[in-house]
């Protein structure tokens, strides 16, 4: 019995391997190609000011200034920047 199973997963292992390889060949000689993605879009990152970790500004705590806007991590870092008086 034991001797049928192992037969039996061996088959389906090479099957799968011979399977692989025709697809392989079929799409190479189709050209097309299975695994292209389009390039990731790049994304602006900026630093908050007070503990130095970036962010990306849509998902930032933004303070608006007057030579721009800056982007903190979270609300702690936004209320340290305004009681140290830096702004």
């Amino acid at each position: 019995m034991i001797r049928f199973l192992l037969l039996s997963i061996l088959i389906l292992l090479i099957a799968r391997a011979f399977w692989r390889v025709l697809d392989g060949v079929l799409e190479a000689a189709g050209g097309r190609n299975r695994q292209a993605r389009p390039p990731a879009r790049a994304v602006t990152l900026a630093r908050d000011p007070v503990c130095g970790t970036f962010v990306t500004p849509g998902n930032a705590i933004s303070l608006a200034r007057s030579g721009g806007a800056l982007h903190f991590c979270s609300e702690r870092c936004r209320d340290q920047y305004l009681r140290e008086g830096v702004a």
